[in-house]
């Protein structure tokens, strides 16, 4: 029996080899068979006659034999290519655990670590402590450990993946370096044929170095916003102090001049006196600039809306300038449009921008030049250009203009007095009103400031943040650099022709 199933499994094997586990599987259904053989028979005798019984039971035997002794050695055969499958899983696991860079952990659905391995572990595991089991998340900082049982959590919940950082304790701290090391944890979830979750696969690197420059960049911001707030703080300080002796200086100059208390002797002592006037006049203003500038960085510059004719500001304006233009030899006009009727703004946040830009067209603008203020509606709008046929801007200079305390330095502008606070007082109380601030200039021809306000007043920040009455408050205010001015300010136009229009 056995030469018989020799032959018939080699011929059938492929390879002309017999398994021992196979003749051993014919042996037992062999014997099984020679049992039913005498079985089988006896038994259906007893339902039919023993002709019929004989040859039915013999068939169904050798049936039975042929069929087991096929599907058995046929499963037998099967086996080994799935032990193959599991022995490659098995060897592309161990390969990731070996060649993945970083720390490779293998956790068990509750977070525990079953496998630790990935290119640099032995880097990992010469300042960390054993993480099997439950030791990694014993060495997690206790503010991060949430963050990491959260993420276990939500990979349970079915995520495929995600990203968490943490902070890990050394186990001996070496004088000069960190408690903890900061490390990105990289989980992506294992799941069964259901979809359960079977296991965590995570990938960690070391991000210290990452974290260090974050936190320098994180110190400098904080360096830079604390610089302007002193600046701002001292400014408002300054400001709130020189005011008094100033308003003494000029109230008392006012008084010399006058001569109230008896006759100056010569016109060498009055030209002193009005010179101390003009001077304590301009520091004032100076001083009342810069609070202005504070007040609006600080978020507290109150606009007071009402409706008022443009043309009576703009009239206001060139009376008060006229004559700084006449004794410049410049021509100042104005042109309005018909039928503008009032606007509602703060009128004297308006005035404040007309004097401020009709004065600086004046101050940069040659003998024989002009200089133009227009005003005209364009779709809801109140357009304001103010334009003067002056030295005029290089324009790759534009974009400086506008930043409290700068001024565009060159061979021709060094002459000029002021602060440079004037544009950047404007630009703020544009925005303050909703509006928009454009400039367009070129060396030699001129420059052109367009201005654009909602003429009804629907821009306007009027909302002023409640006080806590509990509150500390400083004094001087504390200060800070609102970079987009209430979300308001809309982005410069530094392009387009220099016009300028002589009336």
């Amino acid at each position: 029996m056995d030469r018989a199933g020799e032959s018939w499994l080699s011929r059938t094997s492929g390879n002309g080899e017999v398994r021992g586990q196979e003749l051993t599987i014919l042996r037992r259904l062999a014997l099984a068979s020679s049992v039913a053989l005498v079985a089988v028979p006896a038994g259906l005798s007893f339902i039919t006659s023993p002709a019929v019984a004989l040859p039915a039971g013999v068939a169904t035997v050798c049936a039975a034999f042929l069929f087991s002794a096929v599907g058995s050695i046929a499963l037998s055969r099967l086996r080994p290519v799935s032990t193959a499958v599991e022995a490659v899983v098995v060897e592309h696991r161990d390969l990731m655990l070996e060649a993945a860079s970083g720390l490779v952990l293998l956790f068990d659905p509750q977070g525990s670590v079953t496998a630790i391995g990935g290119r640099d572990r032995a880097e990992f595991l010469s300042w960390m402590r054993d993480p099997t089991g439950r030791g990694l998340i014993e060495q997690v900082h206790i503010s991060d450990r949430i963050l990491f049982l959260q993420a276990v959590d939500t990979l349970r919940q079915g995520r495929d993946g995600l990203s968490v950082d943490l902070r890990l304790e050394r186990s001996a701290v070496v004088e000069g370096s960190d408690q903890f090391i900061h490390i990105r944890m990289e989980m992506s979830a294992r799941r069964d044929g259901e979809g359960r979750l079977t296991g965590i696969v995570s990938q960690s690197r070391d991000i210290s170095d990452d974290q260090r420059l974050r936190d320098e960049a994180a110190r400098k911001t904080a360096e830079a916003e604390s610089a302007n707030d002193a600046k701002s703080r001292f400014l408002a300080a300054v400001s709130h102090e020189l005011r008094t002796p100033l308003n003494a200086i000029l109230g008392f100059s006012d008084i010399l001049s006058g001569e109230y208390f008896g006759k100056l002797e010569n016109n060498r002592q009055r030209e002193y006196v009005s010179l101390i006037r003009q001077s304590g006049a301009h520091l004032l203003s100076v001083v009342n600039t810069m609070l202005d500038m504070s007040k609006i960085e600080a978020g507290r510059y109150e606009l007071m809306p009402e409706p008022f004719p443009i043309e009576a500001s703009i009239g206001a304006c060139e009376a008060m300038l006229a004559l700084q233009a006449k004794e410049k030899g410049l021509t100042l006009t104005s042109r309005v449009q018909r039928g503008l009727g009032d606007i509602v703004a703060d009128q004297r946040a308006i005035q404040q921008i007309l004097i401020n830009l009709v004065g600086n067209a004046i101050k940069f603008t040659d003998a024989g030049g002009a200089v133009t203020v227009d005003a005209a509606m364009a779709d809801g709008m109140l357009k304001l250009c103010v334009s003067d046929t002056g030295i005029g801007i290089e324009t790759d200079r534009l974009a400086s203009l506008g930043q409290p305390f700068v001024q565009i330095q060159n061979d021709y502008t060094r002459r000029y007095a002021g602060t440079g606070l004037g544009l950047s007082l404007v630009k703020g109380l544009v925005a303050l009103h909703g509006g928009s601030f454009a400039i367009a200039s070129a060396p030699g021809e001129g420059t052109m400031i367009t201005i654009l306000i909602p003429l009804d007043g629907s821009g306007v920040v009027t909302a002023q943040q409640p006080v806590d009455a509990s509150r500390t408050v400083d004094f001087p205010p504390r200060l800070k650099h609102n970079l987009e001015m209430n979300g308001k300010r809309k982005e410069e136009e530094m392009n387009g022709p220099a016009k300028a229009k002589i009336a």
